[in-house]
């Protein structure tokens, strides 16, 4: 969930580096750090808080050296502070480490490296790795660029746990060494620089070209070239692979907040998800799978798994995915997954939901599927991500960069993209075709209709400005609506630090209920005219006790009955949660501004959770 850049090259390095990790804040921000090498000696500049405040620090203006490496925090071991900031350097300060990731077994290694001596300042489980590094570096008989990797080899064999990390040491002055073991790190090819990111935006001003790395490897990065080792040390070739990413899409262009601008990105991000699977009066292309009937016929369930928002897009979709393959279709979170022992076998399909595709907990639910014997299929929106080396298939959604902590675009991609989907199983099956015709014109218009749901920006911050102060906010729908109600509580949680929960309608009446009094907003969501009556029947019984009430509906002539109704377009019900979302994303959005908290960077978030 930390962020870490490296440069080596002609230029001086602390610039790229900063500007890295302003690109990388969304992965981290309760520290900062970036070391430099400047002649002999490696120079280290930290602060606490935002990279803003990094640059600002006493001695940032001095890093002239063109090698170093740099890093943005999520705190987990330690409290954010100077001393617990990345980088972190042996006793001897020779060698330098940031790291992204959990080192589960520090405490074990602490005290071995303590009965060899070394002390420790910080309470990070990092520190542990220069030192280490350090004690099999001085073990060494000759200090070359092959017995350094050797030590790092040797102390990466030491960690147990998650990391990316980057070493530099003083020794050499044009080169460091980097490795990964279940934690996102890609190398960007440059003449003659090179670059390092826990993610493509870090870097991409500089190149398009990257290398990947898998686990259990390592890289020695030079200005000239990169040398690629497997784990016994063995050398390995690679290919840079080309992505095409615009940089600007990674900039804000005019809007205030990368969140407003991706709310706003919504009807550009679905369509580029959808419409090439859609082509009219064809049958759904979807080539990346290659499921045959008998298959099909065969799946005793189908498992949706991932975590927050993407856990909300699968318990969305779910319904879809009933509703037209009339197969049984579980929505469980990843943390949960593996521990409770899942009966999974080559009769199942398990799908996993992850924006970043390097969610720790649903990477490693894919594993335990894969080594069950169940088909897997990862859905991400990061192309070569690491997920996407864990499963049998990849369907990815195409919402572009998705900078703002709080997931908008990825989550509307992730739900247009299930649609799709679930189009193509029924198709596969030669079954409820009437059903897939009607879902494949609304996906069709979908964007358009957010564009009209947009349009009523102006009107839905005016109703914020009204609750901004609210301390409980209360949550409601049956069905599809349920879930997008679980999805905008989170939102609202997620950016206004209000306190808010979501039920399903029909439960209110059996405890939730108690909460409500005078003065108590509940936001309800209401899409489904078969259900609409027996939603509509539980929001006045909060009314009785005196609850305010806001409503996003596709029903007409509803704003009689409540205090404020937002009508969006009317879609059938399997597209409608596409539409509802949005006034509710812009309604934490504005109360976020109101309150004048940071949308893009809520406190003790960070956009790509990495650790368990």
């Amino acid at each position: 969930m930390c962020g870490i850049v490296g440069y080596v090259g002609t230029k001086k390095a602390k610039p790229i580096l900063i500007n890295g990790l302003y690109k990388l804040e969304y992965r981290g921000y309760d520290s900062a750090g970036v070391a430099v090498l400047n002649g002999n000696t490696i120079d280290c500049v930290k602060s606490k808080g935002r990279v803003a405040d990094l640059d600002k620090m006493d001695g940032i203006e001095k890093l002239e050296g063109t090698i170093g490496i740099a890093h943005t925090r999520w705190a987990t071991h330690g409290k954010p502070s100077i001393v617990n900031a990345h980088p972190h350097m042996d006793n001897s300060k020779h060698i330098a480490v940031v790291h992204n990731g959990i080192i589960e077994n520090f405490l074990e290694l602490r005290e071995f490296l303590g009965e060899k001596g070394y002390k420790f300042l910080s309470e990070t489980d990092t520190e542990v790795i220069p030192n280490l590094i350090d004690y099999y570096y001085s073990q060494e008989k000759e200090h070359t660029p092959s017995s350094l990797l050797e030590a790092v080899r040797k102390a990466c064999d030491m960690l147990k746990g998650s990391y990316a990390i980057e070493v530099l040491c003083d020794e050499f002055k044009n080169m460091f060494i980097v490795s990964k073991k279940n934690s996102p790190l890609i190398i960007g090819k440059g003449r003659n620089e090179n670059f390092v990111g826990s993610d493509i935006p870090a870097i991409l001003s500089y190149t398009q070209d990257f290398y990947l790395i898998n686990d259990g490897e390592y890289a020695v990065i030079t200005k000239e070239k990169v040398d690629f080792y497997d784990k016994d040390l063995n050398s390995i070739t690679k290919e840079t692979k080309n992505f095409l990413m615009n940089a600007l899409s990674i900039e804000k262009n005019g809007y205030e907040d990368f969140m407003l601008k991706e709310i706003f990105e919504q009807p550009k991000a679905i369509s580029e998800t959808v419409t090439a699977h859609l082509p009219v009066g064809q049958k759904c292309v979807l080539n990346e799978l290659d499921f045959t009937k008998s298959y099909l016929q065969g799946i005793n369930k189908i498992y949706l798994v991932a975590c927050g928002t993407a856990m909300h897009a699968g318990l969305a979709s779910k319904y879809t995915i009933e509703s037209l393959s009339r197969i049984p279709v579980e929505v469980e979170a990843a943390s949960e997954f593996r521990y409770r022992d899942p009966i999974i076998n080559d009769r199942t399909l398990c799908v996993f939901i992850t924006q970043s595709g390097e969610t720790a907990d649903t990477i490693a639910a894919a594993k335990l599927a894969r080594e069950r014997g169940a088909k897997t299929i990862a859905v991400s929106n990061v192309l070569e991500s690491s997920i996407t080396r864990e499963t049998d298939y990849v369907l990815y959604t195409h919402a572009g960069p998705e900078i703002a902590v709080a997931s908008t675009k990825a989550y509307t991609s992730q739900v247009a993209l299930f649609a799709v989907f679930a189009i193509y199983l029924a198709e596969v099956l030669e079954i409820n075709l009437d059903k897939v015709e009607i879902l494949k014109n609304e996906l069709r218009s979908i964007p358009e209709k957010i564009e009209q749901v947009l349009s009523y920006a102006d009107e839905i911050k005016k109703i914020s400005k009204k609750f901004y102060k609210e301390h409980d906010v209360y949550f409601i729908g049956r069905g599809i609506d349920y879930a997008t109600s679980m999805e905008a509580s989170l939102k609202l949680k997620e950016i206004s630090y209000i306190h808010s929960d979501a039920y399903p309608a029909g439960e209110l009446k059996h405890g939730a209920i108690a909460l409500i009094e005078d003065g108590k907003l509940v936001v309800s969501v209401i899409t489904n005219p078969e259900l609409a009556p027996k939603t509509i029947s539980n929001i006045e019984e909060t009314i009785t006790r005196g609850a305010k009430t806001f409503v996003v509906t596709t029903l007409p002539n509803l704003s009689s009955k409540f205090d404020y109704v937002i009508q969006v377009p009317e879609v059938s019900i399997l597209t409608s949660g596409l539409l509802s979302v949005i006034p509710l994303q812009l309604f934490a959005y504005y109360i976020s501004k109101e309150k004048g908290l940071d949308v893009d960077k809520p406190r003790n978030l960070a956009k790509s959770v990495t650790v368990e």
